[in-house]
């Protein structure tokens, strides 16, 4: 081949290359741009929770629900012709990655709404994550402080401490007589921290009851001998414990063996089974504060929990099954009364919901985006199950 072919050659393969990587460069995003979501044909809504680890007891049944929601909304053609997909992610209890799963969510999967996540802790690390870029996110499980305030995009579908506390500490007082009280938290625990606080302040608004005891521990912690010792003294007439369960059950199988014969009282984060299977006959008498419950229910209540039966091999929903579907429900019907699938959009819709007919009760977004729900559901472990002991109503106005 002559040294003229050979040149001509070289200039068509660099002239190609040269085209190729202009072009490459054009299709490159500018720096700084924010990536265009796709149109597409669904409304992507992000689970934020934990599938594995300590607080999966939490995350699994939230998934559930989710799924469940969806499943219906999409059978039922779905929100403006288009269908839900559920996004999952596993942050496994920890901060760090609940904040990385929720900016994959966002710059990844391009979701319209986050769920989750059911835990305080997680949901306060993600929430500015949601609101700095527009995204709802609406956590069905957190109910300590310091979550709806992060900014205008962020909600939650759980009964509030604030308003179940109060009314259960009446309720000792009055109903089953409680004087003293001993308190526990767990002070490595954002939930935990902020749900003694409220203890604290209801406890100081009822004249009759007093605080003889207030014990710290810490998550992960396994001998509780120190703390109950203090409290057997005091002889208190419940324990009031604002962790999980894990350390909920110890402390109770503590109590027992010194001969503490208390009660013990707390949020939603001692709803589980673990609970019980992990303290046994030492959290007989165990109440927990909740928004749910599948005894007395109302005529949507009991239609869900054929439904999930039905799905389930005759299992009955939890709290957290509860709250995962009613949040989907919530955010398909906002976007519905917005007539819109955009965050920007369909949030100020979410946040005038009122009186809204959910599987975890009748739910009211208040000016600050905080729910109302009503009824209150105390539950009391008898037998080994968490059963019905009073259902209080809550002011919805």
């Amino acid at each position: 081949m002559s040294f003229k072919k050979i040149s001509a050659l070289l200039l068509v393969a660099m002239l190609a290359v040269g085209a190729f990587g202009c072009k490459k460069k054009e299709e490159a995003p500018a720096p700084g741009a924010e990536a265009a979501k796709p149109a597409g044909d669904t409304i992507k809504i992000g689970f934020l929770g934990a599938l594995t680890g300590d607080v999966a007891m939490f995350g699994k049944p939230t998934l559930e629900g989710m799924k469940m929601a969806a499943d219906e909304i999409n059978a039922a053609g779905g929100v403006q012709g288009k269908k839900i997909e559920i996004v999952e992610a596993d942050n496994r209890g920890d901060k760090q990655e609940g904040a990385s799963v929720t900016q994959k969510f966002i710059s990844r999967d391009n979701v319209t709404a986050i769920v989750g996540d059911p835990t305080t802790g997680i949901t306060k690390v993600a929430a500015p994550i949601a609101q700095k870029a527009g995204v709802v996110l609406l956590s069905a499980g957190a109910t300590g402080p310091g979550v709806v305030e992060v900014g205008d995009f962020i909600f939650r579908d759980t009964l509030l401490d604030s308003i179940a506390i109060p009314a259960c500490i009446e309720y000792f007082a009055k109903d089953l007589g409680f004087k003293k009280v001993a308190i526990v938290t767990s002070d490595n625990n954002d939930y935990s921290v902020g749900l003694s606080q409220t203890f604290r302040d209801a406890a100081a608004k009822v004249p009759s009851i007093k605080i003889v005891a207030d014990e710290k521990v810490k998550d992960g912690d396994k001998d509780f001998s120190a703390q109950i010792t203090n409290i057997k003294s005091k002889k208190p007439d419940v324990i009031l414990f604002s962790g999980y369960y894990t350390e909920g059950a110890l402390i109770m199988k503590e109590a027992r063996k010194q001969g503490l014969k208390a009660p013990m009282f707390g949020g939603d984060g001692l709803f589980s089974p673990k609970f019980i299977e992990l303290g046994g006959p030492a959290v007989e008498g165990s109440m927990s504060a909740l928004g749910f419950s599948t005894e007395q229910a109302a005529p949507a209540t009991a239609k869900f929990i054929e439904a999930f039966k039905a799905k389930h091999n005759g299992e009955l929903p939890g709290l957290f099954d509860a709250q995962g579907y009613d949040a989907v429900m919530l955010l398909a019907d906002s976007m519905k009364r917005a007539n819109s699938v955009d965050p920007k959009v369909f949030k100020t819709a979410l946040a005038q919901t009122k009186k809204f007919e959910g599987v975890s009760g009748t739910i009211s977004m208040q000016a600050n985006r905080e729910p109302i729900k009503s009824p209150l559901s105390l539950l009391v472990v008898k037998d080994g199950k968490f059963v019905l002991k009073a259902k209080v109503p809550v002011k919805m106005d």
